[in-house]
């Protein structure tokens, strides 16, 4: 299983990001699916997650602004950021869990500037 993550980038204090994670080897409707991000000199933490059934969980940092989603006809799990911060900047990770074993991205870069 490969996911490839893409819709990082620099965005000013306010602005919009969506950001997308296309696994290869693995659908995303028939797993978890979850998206981390990790700041320099900080843990990796959870910012969202989708379950099979479509159960969504989001960090209280990031409710009311990001959504998560899945297109399971484009075996894509989306990522739509508003209203970004500065301490939204972050590396951002896509995960894809079977249950036994964790698939990760590699990670794309999201910069705030104020």
């Amino acid at each position: 299983v490969q996911l490839v993550e893409s819709g990082g980038g620099l965005v000013q204090a306010g602005g919009s990001l969506r950001l997308s994670c296309a696994p290869s080897g693995a659908r995303v409707s028939a797993n978890f699916m979850g998206w981390y991000r990790q700041a320099p000199g900080k843990a990796r933490s959870l910012v969202s997650s989708i379950t099979t059934s479509g159960y969504t969980t989001y960090s209280d940092t990031v409710k009311g602004r990001f959504t998560i989603s899945r297109d399971n006809t484009k075996n894509t799990v989306f990522l739509q950021m508003n209203s970004l911060r500065p301490d939204d900047t972050a590396v951002y990770y896509c995960l894809l869990s079977t249950g036994p074993r964790n698939y990760w991205g590699q990670g794309t870069q999201v910069t705030v500037s104020s």
